[in-house]
This record gives structure tokens, C-alpha cells and sequence, in this order.
């Protein structure tokens, strides 16, 4: 909820931007987005930019890219479209599995979701505390299952940003999520065998 109203993410400021990567809840077959306005004059502007900086055909206003939807990943996720909200409560159904089985396992934050909220889980990341990360990731992997990490380096430490100044320990909070977290698997098609097989492979790992 928002001030009152149910509102998607991506809809509330000016402009909203989603992603149609292939591992997206809403993925394609290939690289894709959208952008999301209420504004026209704003929505004109974003559609010019993806297509060279064109107004009229073959006259361009300003500087822009090639950044169009191509006509095959529309049709792919106009289909896809259909069955979003089934995928997203099958997620929802998996993650409030993993929370019923990892509760209580001192070595685990889960994730959060504020009252007012509620989530998608593109991913279904844990914080571990006191255990070695890359031996549990590799103990999972040993069992057929994998994890992955989003982000294992923060991004003021990224080359990128070497010239802002930051070191390492000028973002603490970030800097753990970073060495701390692994995703488990969550998608639509996930099996309750599944699940569980994962929860007792993480539980014998931590009751070492």
C-alpha cells in the first residue's frame, strides 16, 4: 500500500523502469525493458531517446541510442504477460516455504518485507552470520544445488568509481551485505521436494 492506494512498483514517481532480462519475473529471451510514465511530454521524450533521438522519421532532435524493444521479445512477453500474476504467487508460495523451514536458524537473517509491502522475490537472498559463505555456497553445489551471489563486490569499490575516493570501510553495511549473502533458488516451477531438500541441506550445514 501507498498513501491509501495499491500501487506497482515502477508506478509512482514521474518515471519507472523495469527490466525484461531472461531471469526477470517478467523475462524475455533476450535483453529488454520498459519505461513507465504518466507524463506525455516525458513519454515522448523517452521514445525519441530509444530511437536515435528521432521526432519526425529521419530527424533527429537530440542525441540518443538504439534502445527498442525488438518486435519477436514483445510477443514473447505479451504471452508472458498473461500468466505474470499466477508466477508471482507461486514465488510468493516458495519464499513463504523456505521461511516456514529456515526460521529459527541463528546463523540466518531471511529477508524483509515492511508492513506496508508486500514482494515479488526475483530472488529469495539470506544473510548468514558466522559461517563461511563460500564453504556453504560450495556445500549447496556439492548437492546439486545452486546459489549465486548479487553483488559479491559493492559499488564504491568498482573500478568505475576508484576516482570518487571511497575505501574499503567507508560503506560498512553494504561492504557485509557483499561478503554475506547468497540467493537460493525461487522460481514458479519449483517442486515442495525441492524446497525441503534445500532447507535440510542448509540446516546440516549450519548444525555443524
Amino acid at each position: 500500500m501507498f498513501n491509501g492506494y495499491k500501487r506497482k512498483a515502477g508506478t509512482i514517481g514521474h518515471l519507472g523502469t523495469t527490466s525484461f532480462f531472461p531471469t526477470k519475473n517478467l523475462g524475455g529471451l533476450g535483453d529488454g525493458g520498459a519505461i513507465f510514465t504518466h507524463d506525455d511530454a516525458l513519454s515522448e521524450k523517452c521514445r525519441s531517446i530509444a530511437s536515435h533521438g528521432q521526432g519526425i522519421r529521419y530527424e533527429f532532435k537530440q542525441v540518443g541510442v538504439n534502445s527498442r524493444l525488438d518486435t519477436l521479445q514483445a510477443a514473447i512477453l505479451n504471452i508472458k504477460l498473461r500468466y505474470l500474476e499466477d508466477s508471482l504467487q507461486k514465488r510468493g508460495h516458495w519464499a513463504c516455504r523456505y521461511f516456514e523451514l529456515l526460521h529459527g536458524i541463528p546463523q540466518i537473517t531471511l529477508p524483509h518485507t515492511a508492513a506496508h509491502s508486500s514482494h515479488t522475490y526475483n530472488q529469495f537472498t539470506l544473510q548468514w552470520h558466522g559461517i563461511d559463505r563460500d564453504a556453504l555456497k560450495q556445500h549447496l553445489n556439492e548437492a546439486g544445488i545452486p546459489t549465486m551471489v548479487y553483488y559479491p563486490k559493492p559499488l564504491h569499490l568498482q573500478p568505475a568509481f576508484a576516482n570518487l575516493g571511497y575505501v574499503e570501510g567507508d560503506f560498512p553495511v553494504s561492504e557485509n551485505a557483499c561478503k554475506n549473502v547468497i540467493s537460493l533458488p525461487i522460481h514458479p516451477t519449483l517442486q515442495e521436494e525441492q524446497v525441503q531438500y534445500i532447507a535440510h541441506a542448509i540446516q546440516s550445514f549450519c548444525a555443524k
